[in-house]
């Protein structure tokens, strides 16, 4: 017996260490020598307490290639993910669940585009020379390094990047930003089916005592299917990576800061997931010089820094997606009506492998204005076409090529803006500030104009010719604001007061954030950086309070019992703030819930209205929606004996809140703070298995903030009355130019995407409190307090 025990314990022993060695096995390699093909002199990696790499190279050509092999080892995973979800290969790891996503991407034909722009790349440019650079550093890992865990866990195999793979991250960020997709088919239906006046109660086109960014230069500026929607917004919420969502920017001159220097903030809003989305390097070099925030698979930073120039961005949300009947003909359902006459649909054929499945084989018709989403959505039931017209497809891209990269080269302003007209798509807010003095904000886009009578927030004729496009806008007549008189330029994603003399149309999310920045930049002129940094952890609402008063004025206190009035008067009393033991926010967004459902599901259905608390529509119309007493929205049509009125609708959804929030968190009023319902876990694909849940995701915390505050930690509306948190800053950036070595950022959990690193979740706690660890530049100081060196030769 003793004999047994001994050889069980052998075992036991033996099956940990090997356990151990396999996992050590799998860790980046943050020490050490690394040789690497192609590289001309050796370039020392010199990795800070948190895992950031500041790269020291004598050329480029050598930084790029060490980007790409730190980049690889800490994000193989999500590079992985990131160049199959536009060209439809999800299937193969995930299974048939992600069949719809894959027909989703294959259809929007960003594989494609792709294709055409790398055939027109100059294969002798700087730009082309370090990307190739970047993905041999990538594809020396893959040779060389440990498979990541979860290519063990899917069963994949490992396979080289090519200059494609780069190129559809690229339509994947484009696609991620538009809102077109989401919210035109849901207005169309409404449309349809209730009419015009229920839209204009809405709010869908711009509210015209908005907080609006003001342009300022010195020169002078011149009956649609449920399926449709549905079935796009079951395919991207399967997606194992972040959606890009929103975000906040603001740019501070040096009139109104302590140092004479300009300040600048940025925290680009996502949906959270593990790993987060950027990966931070630092490159150095005798001729260049960058802190970049890095999406997987791409060589240029996205937004960067360095001693002259800052840079960052915001979503425009400008609409660059129209939707368009076809009309086939009668005979020949292979050939569409134009105002020529009859064309001839171009067709193409994909293969979807399917993990434990069979293959999906898919033929997708495209028409002069797009692909037919009929035959990317399965589930649509009508026969006449719908056809999706998206500038990105439909422009040469010039992103990677130019615009990402000669903004990462820029030397000054000048150099910079050159950048600005070559991205045609997304729509992005650039903000710039340098250490000249000089601040910015571009809205970089291909906007376009439209015939009066076409309206692109409906699903619109495509056969009569009279909806099309009249002409592409010149980059001059984009809105900006350069070094403007009130000294400061700012985006959270509100509408610019015109362009070329009119209202453009968008997905523009509401005033709440717009507001908040304004009202707190505006009175002072003595900011500096801790200042700065707590300003972007604000979570203080300008807007929700006034809509609470304007809803508690409904309610008859006299007909209340002692918790009713208790939580009215904590309402009436709400400040707007966020914190985690303030009761408030609990209390008005189960309110203002009920008030939505119990204003807009008898109208809607139950599909139409889950597709609406989507939207950043539905954002927007809280506000205009509850301020206008006469709404034709009120009335309950299901109640034939009566018309209700919005007192009675806002009192039932009161009496209704209160009573779930006692069921659901006690009689004890004070008790129903916000830490017990608004929560945050970022999920990594994996995590999905439950056992595997407490490895790969990384959480749930109780955090503060809320939806369309500064720090914006959002969620979508449920009957469960928890809010568990989606998308928020994916990244919290100051940078001071007055002591540019001491610049402040944040990640929401860490740098590594491989669970057994140590910079796999080590900024979670930080980022949950609002704090911050410094981007270091300081030569001496990065190199003298380094633990990790790894020389790549």
């Amino acid at each position: 017996m003793k004999k047994f025990f001994k050889v069980l314990a052998l075992i036991i022993v033996l099956l940990f260490l090997g356990v151990w060695w396999f996992t050590n096995s799998l860790k980046p390699t943050y020490n050490g020598t690394v040789d690497i093909k192609n590289i001309q002199e050796k370039v020392e990696v010199y990795y800070d307490t948190y895992g950031v790499p500041h790269i020291y190279a004598q050329n480029e050509n050598d930084a790029f290639t060490a980007l790409g092999y730190v980049h690889a080892q800490d994000r193989l995973w999500q590079m992985e993910l990131l160049r199959r979800i536009p060209t439809g290969r999800l299937a193969e790891i995930f299974g048939e669940e992600l069949v719809k996503t894959d027909r989703l991407f294959i259809g929007l034909g960003i594989d494609e585009a792709s294709e055409r722009t790398i055939a027109k790349i100059d294969t002798t440019s700087q730009v082309y020379q370090l990307t190739k650079s970047y993905l041999n550093g990538i594809n020396q890992f893959i040779e060389e390094g440990p498979k990541p865990i979860e290519f063990y866990l899917t069963g994949i195999e490992k396979q080289p990047f090519t200059v494609k793979d780069v190129q559809n991250v690229t339509g994947y960020m484009a696609f991620s930003f538009a809102m077109a997709h989401k919210t035109d088919p849901l207005l169309t239906n409404i449309k349809n089916k209730l009419g015009t006046q229920y839209l204009t109660d809405l709010a869908i086109d711009t509210t015209p005592n908005s907080e609006f960014i003001q342009n300022y230069s010195q020169i002078d500026s011149l009956t649609v299917s449920n399926t449709l929607m549905a079935s796009i917004d079951e395919a991207l919420s399967n997606l194992p990576m972040s959606q890009f969502i929103g975000s906040n920017s603001w740019v501070i001159g040096p009139q109104k800061t302590s140092t004479g220097k300009v300040l600048f903030a940025n925290d680009p809003h996502m949906g959270f997931s593990q790993p987060s989305l950027w990966y931070e390097a630092h490159i150095h070099t005798p001729n260049y010089e960058m802190y970049g925030y890095h999406v997987a698979g791409y060589p240029f930073p996205v937004l960067g820094h360095n001693r002259k120039i800052a840079y960052g961005m915001t979503m425009f949300e400008n609409d660059d997606i129209d939707f368009y009947w076809e009309e086939n003909h009668p005979t020949d359902a292979n050939l569409y009506k134009t105002p020529e006459g009859w064309k001839t649909y171009e067709t193409r054929t994909k293969t979807i492998k399917v993990k434990d499945g069979d293959d999906v084989t898919i033929t997708i018709k495209t028409s002069r204005h797009g692909p037919i989403m009929n035959d990317v959505v399965d589930e649509i039931s009508f026969n006449q076409p719908i056809a999706m017209s998206w500038v990105y497809t439909q422009l040469e891209d010039h992103s990677l090529e130019a615009f990402f990269y000669k903004m990462s080269h820029a030397t000054n302003q000048t150099e910079f803006e050159a950048a600005l007209p070559l991205l045609h798509a997304p729509g992005l807010n650039i903000m710039y500030g340098d250490a000249e003095n000089n601040i910015g904000w571009y809205a970089t886009a291909k906007l376009y104009e439209l015939p009066k009578t076409a309206h692109s927030k409906f699903i619109m004729d495509g056969a009569n010719g009279e909806n099309e496009r009249i002409r592409y806008l010149d980059f001059s007549e984009n809105p900006k604001a350069i070094n403007p008189p009130w000294h400061y330029v700012y985006s959270a994603n509100n509408q610019p007061d015109s362009i070329s003399g009119m209202l453009y149309p968008g997905y523009y999310l509401p005033e709440n954030r717009a507001k908040r920045i304004v009202q707190l930049l505006e009175p002072k002129n003595d900011w500096n950086k801790t200042d700065v940094t707590k300003m972007i952890t604000d979570v203080t609402s300008s807007v929700n309070p006034t809509i609470t008063k304007v809803l508690v004025s409904q309610i008859d206190r006299k007909d209340l019992n002692d918790n009713q009035k208790e939580a009215l008067d904590i309402l009436q009393n709400w400040n707007g703030d966020n914190q985690l033991q303030d009761v408030a926010p609990t209390i008005y967004h189960k309110f203002i819930y009920l008030c939505l459902k119990n204003t807009l599901q008898d109208e809607l259905g139950d599909d139409m209205f889950a597709q609406i608390m989507k939207t950043h529509l539905l954002k927007r119309t809280i506000a205009p929606l509850f301020t206008n007493e006469n709404s034709i929205w009120f009335d309950n049509i299901d109640t034939k004996d009566k018309s209700e009125s919005r007192k009675d609708i806002v009192t039932q959804s009161y009496l209704e809140a209160i009573s779930f929030l006692e069921n659901q968190l006690g009689n004890n009023v004070s008790q129903w703070t916000w830490n017990k319902v608004h929560t945050l876990e970022h999920q990594h694909p994996i995590g999905k298995v439950d056992a595997l849940r407490s490895y790969f995701n990384v959480g749930p915390f109780e955090i503060n903030g809320t939806r369309e505050v500064i720090n914006n930690l959002a969620f979508f509306y449920d009957e469960t009355g928890e809010y568990k948190v989606n998308t928020g800053p994916s990244t919290r950036r100051v940078i001071d130019f007055s002591d540019i070595e001491n610049s402040m950022s944040i990640l929401p959990t860490g740098q590594s995407g491989n669970p057994f690193s140590p910079h796999y979740k080590d900024q979670a706690e930080l980022y949950n409190k609002g704090e911050f660890r410094k981007m270091m530049m300081n030569e001496d100081e990065i190199k003298s307090t380094s633990k990790n060196v790894l020389i790549i030769k």
